[in-house]
C-alpha cells in the first residue's frame, strides 16, 4: 500500500462514524453531527475530507447533499 492508499486518522474516524450512525439510525449523519463526534468545528473542513473520500470512491452521495452520502462497498 503507497502513501496515498492510507487513510488519515481523522478520515478513518469520518468513515466510522458514518457506519455507526447509520447502523443506529438507519441515515446518514448531517456535516454538523459529524464534525461533533470527530471533534471538527468547521462544517466546510468536514465537507472536505467527505469530498476526499469521495473522490477515492470510498462513499458517494445520491443527491446534493451530504446527508444522503452512502458507504460505497
Amino acid at each position: 500500500m503507497t502513501r496515498t492508499d492510507v487513510l488519515s486518522d481523522r478520515q478513518e474516524a469520518i468513515l466510522r462514524t458514518i457506519r455507526d450512525w447509520i447502523a443506529e439510525n438507519g441515515e446518514s449523519p448531517s456535516v454538523r453531527q459529524i464534525g461533533e463526534k470527530v471533534g471538527l468545528s468547521s462544517t466546510s473542513s468536514v465537507a472536505y475530507q467527505l469530498g476526499r473520500l469521495e473522490a477515492r470512491g470510498l462513499i458517494s452521495r445520491t443527491g446534493h447533499r451530504w446527508r444522503s452520502c452512502r458507504l460505497s462497498t
